[in-house]
């Protein structure tokens, strides 16, 4: 019989250690049972039908069928089942895992190349487990909507979130605010993010006049990836950061993975430039929306934009309630579009979000906060 209150996992990957290795760790975690493994995607696809995982925790690159090819499969044939990607961590690696994120990879988790077996397995213990919390909830979410007869009110079924009738929510703190214009944009996002920024940024104009940093949390190498493609699908410059460029507009600088950014004075006192540092984690993340967000409340006051995006944890509140004393706007992306509501209900629940948006209208309210 099968157990619904167990997260039912299956271990896909092509060495036999790492099944091992994975199996280990995730039946020592509550709330979790291995309901088998599989040493390719084309094995795990058999065996989804009969053993009936909610998620696959997947191997990349695997003979016959790889991790990709399972995405697309299991997004038609199997649609309830989600996976967390087991990612290499090099170049190409990152590359193919903002591919699979794209595909609908839940998250990813960078096999391990350096110290020993023990440190390895407390390294990836500590990473998954608040992914699985994570995708629980989701899962629980989505099965206590399902079962909500729509009404009048309801969106229809046949309309995806992020449609146009979608709502924005103005708070009631924008009531008799009068603001500045802003000169620069912040973003924090965490889970979700790769895909949520390749909806949101390319609607993003050419002409938008001011810089964005974004605090997107992820380890090193899959940063750069990450600004690759945002650079070949936006009309905005955007890259990885480096310590010490100067901060001009229409250019988008995404947080080094494994660092810390913030924004510092440049010479002449007027201008600004972006430092890279080594400074201790926040929040368990490094780099840290709260950890940017600071400086942006220090050097641009109110005439900035704060945006926190889809993320597990509480990683930029903080720092948007600095920056909203300094009189600066804060958009937080809605709960139905979030791929997990915690990083943006943090915020909401602060009482410091001026705009609660989906996410197909967050680039049109970044706009407005810019150009008025």
């Amino acid at each position: 019989m099968i157990n619904d209150k167990c997260l039912r996992i299956l271990v896909v990957d092509d060495t036999a250690v790492y099944r091992m290795i994975m199996s280990e760790i995730l039946s020592g975690l509550p709330g979790v049972e291995v309901v088998g493994t599989a040493h390719n995607g084309k094995a795990a696809m058999s065996r989804i039908a009969v053993l009936k995982p909610n998620l696959l925790v997947l191997d990349i690159m695997m003979p016959e069928m790889d991790g990709l090819e399972v995405l697309n499969r299991i997004k038609t044939e199997a649609r309830d089942v989600g996976a967390i990607m087991l990612s290499a961590a090099s170049r190409d690696g990152g590359d193919i895992t903002m591919k699979a994120l794209e595909l609908g990879a839940f998250d990813f988790i960078p096999k391990p190349e350096t110290g020993s077996l023990e440190e390895n397995k407390k390294a990836i213990k500590n990473t998954i487990g608040p992914m699985l919390k994570a995708f629980a909830r989701q899962k629980e979410i989505k099965s206590i909507l399902s079962k909500i007869p729509p009404s009048p009110q309801t969106r229809p079924r046949n309309m995806a979130p992020g449609d146009g009738q979608d709502v924005i929510q103005r708070m009631k703190s924008l009531a008799g605010h009068t603001r500045q214009k802003s000169k620069a944009v912040a973003i924090g996002i965490s889970t979700g993010g790769p895909k949520a920024l390749g909806e949101m940024m390319p609607a993003l104009p050419p002409d938008l006049g001011v810089p964005i940093f974004i605090a997107q949390h992820m380890p090193p190498v899959f940063t750069r990836s990450l600004a690759n493609k945002l650079d070949s699908e936006c009309a905005l410059r955007v890259k990885e950061a480096q310590d010490g460029e100067p901060a001009i507009p229409n250019t988008v600088y995404i947080a080094p993975g494994g660092k810390q950014m913030k924004v510092a004075g440049g010479a002449d006192q007027r201008s600004k430039i972006v430092r890279i540092t080594n400074d201790p984690p926040e929040n368990s993340c490094r780099p840290s929306a709260d950890y940017l967000f600071r400086s942006i409340a220090l050097h641009y006051g109110g005439r900035a934009t704060g945006v926190i995006m889809t993320g597990m944890g509480s990683d930029g509140t903080l720092g948007l309630k600095l920056m909203k004393e300094k009189g600066a706007t804060v958009i937080a992306q809605d709960e139905k579009t979030c791929v997990v509501y915690g990083m943006p209900k943090e915020s909401a629940e602060a009482e410091i979000v001026d705009v609660i948006a989906p996410l197909n209208r967050i680039a049109q309210e970044i706009c407005r906060t810019v150009k008025g």
